[in-house]
C-alpha cells in the first residue's frame, strides 16, 4: 500500500518545491531559489503558514510591489540561464493584478517564473468577498483568468489532489527550452487550507535535467548544403545561445568556418568584443558594421533568436533574396519568414552542423570586409563614449563604467533610450554578463531585475557587482527595490541618468515630424512650473548611499568609490535630452505615422518612412 502524508494544498506545494533539484556545474542545487512575497488575506493564512517552517531553506524575500517582485524573479532566472526560478506569491485582488505586467515580461522573454496567487472561495458561500470581481453571467470567471494570455501554464486548483498533476506540469513547462515561460497557479482561499492524503512519492527528491533536443538529420543536411553554397554567410546569435550554454560552440563554429557573427539585443555578450569575428550588434539599435554585413549576406544562420523587429529592422536588415536558416529549439521561432528550420538545441545543433559543413570556409574577402567594418565601428564607439567638450550623454556614462567595471560584473538595463545606447556602445568583457531587457522593453525592470540578478549573483559570484543603468522615467515608475536591496544587503550600483522625462520617445516624436509634446517634463502643457527631482535625496531616504555628479570625470570617481563599498550606491548624472545620442548604427524601424496631417513636417516624415518599406522582406 502506498504511504501517504496528510497535508494542506499549500503545504503540499511548498514541500514539492523543496524537493526539486538540478545539477549546475557539477553541483546539485534546488531549482526553486525561493520566492518574493507580499502577504494579504488571500495568501497569508495558508500559504504563509506553509512557508514559515522552511524559511531558511526556501527564503521568502518581502517585496515592496508585486510587479517589481515579478521583475526580480525574471532577473534571477536570466542570471541562471533559465535553469532556476523564483516563485511570486500575491494576495487575491489587486496584489495579483499587479503581477500581470511582470508575467507578460516573463512570457515575452521566455523566462520561468511561478506565480502562487490567491483567489476567491471555491464554495462561493461568502461571495462577494473583498476585492472580488463579479461577472454576473459567469461566476467562475475572475481576475486570475486574465493571466491566461500571459502565461505558458495556467491552472486553478479546485481540489487538493490536483497539485499531484499540476505541479509537475508547471515545472516541466518552466524547464522546457521550447515552451519555457511563466506558470500560474490560482489558489482559492479555502482550497489552500483543505487537506489531502498525498502519496509520499510526490515529495521524493528528484533531480531534473534540461532537455537537449538533437536536430533532425534531414534538416541538418539541408541547412549544411545551403551554407556550403554561401558566398556571404552571417550568423545572427540570439539569447538562446546563452540559454543553451552554447557560447563556446558558437565561437568554435564561427572560427572553424570563418563566418562573421552579429548579435541580437538578447544575444549581447555571446562573444567578447575583441573577438575578430564579432562584427557587432545588429538591427534598429545595432551597429553600422553588423547592419552592413547583414544587408549583403546571402545566407543568414539565425541561432537562438525569435527575430524580433529590432533585430530584423522590421525585416529590412536582410536582403530580400537572402536564405534564412532558423536554428532554434522552438519550432515556432525556427520557421519564421520562410526560414529553413533546424529544430534543436543550439549546443547540439552547432556541434553537429560543423562536421556537416566539412572543410567549408567563408570567402576570405567576405570575412576581411566584415572585420574592416567592425574596426570602423569600434573607432566610432571609442569617440562616442569619450568625454569631451560636449554635453553629458548616455554613451559617455556607459564608457566610464565599461572602463572601470570587472569582466564578471553584470550590467542590467531595460526600457527607454538606454537599451539602444548599451547595445551599441557596450564592449563585452565576459560571456553572458549583459542583461538588456528588450523582449518586453518594460519600464521599471531595471532596479527590480537588478535586485533579482544580485540575489543570484551574490550566491555564485559574491565578489562581483550588479550595475544598473536606469533613466529618470523608469526610476520614477518603479524604484522601491533600492530599499529592498539595502534591506537584504544585496548591493547594487545604480546609475540614474536624468534627461528630464521620456527623452527617447520625444526623439521618436521629433523624428516623425511632430513637435515635442508631453514627453519631456518641460514640454507638458499641464505642468505650470517644471522642476527636477532630487534623486540623490530620494535614494538616501531608502537607505542607499547616493551622490550627484556633474560630468563623466566625477562619475568615474563616484563609480570607483561605489565599487569599493559594500552598500547599494545610487549615482545621479544629468544627460542632455537632445544631443549626445548615438547617431549611427540604426536600421529602419516600422512605426505607425500619420497619413493625413495639418503639419507639413509630419507629412514629409510619413513619406520618408514609407519609402523605406520597399526594403521589407515579404516572408510570413
Amino acid at each position: 500500500m502506498t504511504s501517504t502524508l496528510r497535508l494542506t494544498t499549500a503545504q503540499a506545494i511548498v514541500k514539492y518545491l523543496m524537493n526539486q533539484f538540478i545539477e549546475i556545474d557539477g553541483k546539485r542545487t534546488r531549482i526553486c531559489g525561493g520566492g518574493f512575497g507580499i502577504f494579504g488575506h488571500g495568501n497569508v493564512p495558508c500559504l504563509g503558514e506553509a512557508l514559515y517552517p522552511v524559511r531558511d531553506e526556501l527564503p521568502l524575500y518581502r517585496g515592496q510591489n508585486e510587479q517589481s517582485m515579478g521583475f526580480a524573479a525574471a532577473g534571477f532566472a536570466k542570471y541562471h540561464l533559465r535553469r532556476r526560478f523564483m516563485f511570486c506569491t500575491a494576495s487575491a485582488g489587486p496584489g495579483t493584478a499587479n503581477l500581470l505586467t511582470a508575467s507578460a515580461l516573463a512570457h515575452a522573454n521566455r523566462l520561468p517564473m511561478l506565480m502562487l496567487c490567491g483567489d476567491t472561495f471555491l464554495t462561493r458561500l461568502p461571495d462577494p468577498v473583498l476585492q472580488q470581481l463579479e461577472h454576473f453571467g459567469n461566476p467562475a470567471f475572475g481576475l486570475n483568468d486574465a493571466f491566461r494570455a500571459v502565461t505558458r501554464y495556467w491552472d486553478r486548483i479546485t481540489h487538493p489532489a490536483q497539485v499531484i498533476q499540476s505541479l509537475p506540469a508547471a515545472l516541466a513547462t518552466m524547464l522546457d527550452p521550447a515552451d519555457c515561460g511563466p506558470a500560474f497557479l490560482s489558489l482559492p482561499q479555502d482550497v489552500q487550507g483543505w487537506a489531502y492524503d498525498y502519496p509520499e512519492t510526490l515529495f521524493e527528491p528528484r533531480l531534473h535535467r534540461i532537455r537537449r533536443q538533437a536536430p533532425d538529420p534531414a534538416e541538418l543536411a539541408e541547412a549544411a548544403a545551403v551554407l556550403r553554397a554561401a558566398e556571404r554567410p552571417v550568423i545572427v546569435a540570439g539569447g538562446g545561445v546563452q540559454y543553451s550554454g552554447a557560447a563556446a560552440e558558437l565561437t568554435a563554429f564561427a572560427e572553424a568556418h570563418g563566418i562573421p557573427v552579429v548579435e541580437t539585443i538578447a544575444g549581447r555578450a555571446n562573444m567578447l568584443a575583441t573577438h575578430p569575428l564579432n562584427i557587432g550588434p545588429v538591427g534598429v539599435t545595432g551597429s553600422d558594421s553588423a547592419n552592413a554585413i547583414a544587408a549583403e549576406a546571402d545566407v543568414v544562420l539565425a541561432v537562438g533568436t525569435r527575430l524580433q523587429d529590432f533585430t530584423t529592422g522590421s525585416w529590412t536588415a536582410f536582403a530580400q533574396d537572402a536564405r534564412l536558416i532558423g536554428l532554434n529549439v522552438g519550432r515556432h521561432d525556427a520557421m519564421k519568414h520562410l526560414s529553413l528550420p533546424v529544430v534543436g538545441d543550439a549546443k547540439r545543433a552547432l556541434t553537429a552542423l560543423g562536421p556537416a559543413l566539412g572543410n567549408y570556409t567563408a570567402p576570405a574577402e567576405w570575412t576581411a570586409k566584415a572585420r574592416s567594418e567592425r574596426k570602423a565601428w569600434d573607432a566610432y564607439v571609442a569617440d562616442n563614449v569619450a568625454p569631451g567638450n560636449r554635453p553629458n550623454s548616455y554613451a559617455q556614462a556607459i564608457g566610464v563604467v565599461n572602463d572601470l567595471c570587472e569582466p564578471r560584473d553584470r550590467i542590467v538595463t531595460a526600457a527607454g533610450g538606454l537599451p539602444a545606447e548599451v547595445t551599441a556602445n557596450w564592449r563585452t568583457l565576459d560571456i553572458g554578463t549583459v542583461d538588456v531587457e528588450f523582449g518586453f522593453s518594460c519600464m521599471g525592470y531595471e532596479i527590480a531585475g537588478g535586485w533579482g540578478a544580485r540575489i543570484a549573483q551574490a550566491q555564485a559570484e559574491p565578489d562581483k557587482d550588479t550595475i544598473v543603468f536606469v533613466g529618470d522615467g523608469s526610476y520614477l515608475l518603479l524604484n522601491s527595490d533600492i530599499y529592498s536591496s539595502v534591506l537584504t544587503r544585496k548591493k547594487l550600483i545604480v546609475l540614474v541618468l536624468d534627461n528630464g522625462g521620456f527623452a527617447v520617445i520625444n526623439k521618436l516624436q521629433n523624428n516623425t515630424g511632430q513637435d515635442s509634446f508631453n514627453n519631456l517634463i518641460a514640454d507638458c502643457p499641464t505642468v505650470p512650473e517644471p522642476f527636477a527631482v532630487d534623486f540623490e535625496g530620494h535614494a538616501r531616504a531608502m537607505g542607499a548611499d547616493a551622490v550627484t555628479v556633474a560630468n563623466p570625470a566625477e562619475l568615474a570617481e563616484a563609480f570607483t568609490a561605489a565599487k569599493a563599498s559594500d552598500k547599494t550606491t545610487v549615482i545621479v548624472m544629468q544627460v542632455d535630452a537632445y544631443e549626445g545620442w548615438t547617431d549611427k548604427g540604426h536600421a529602419w524601424w516600422e512605426v505607425g505615422t500619420a497619413e493625413v496631417s495639418d503639419s507639413a513636417t509630419v507629412l514629409e516624415k510619413h513619406a520618408e518612412i514609407e519609402a523605406e518599406r520597399a526594403k521589407q522582406r515579404r516572408g510570413v
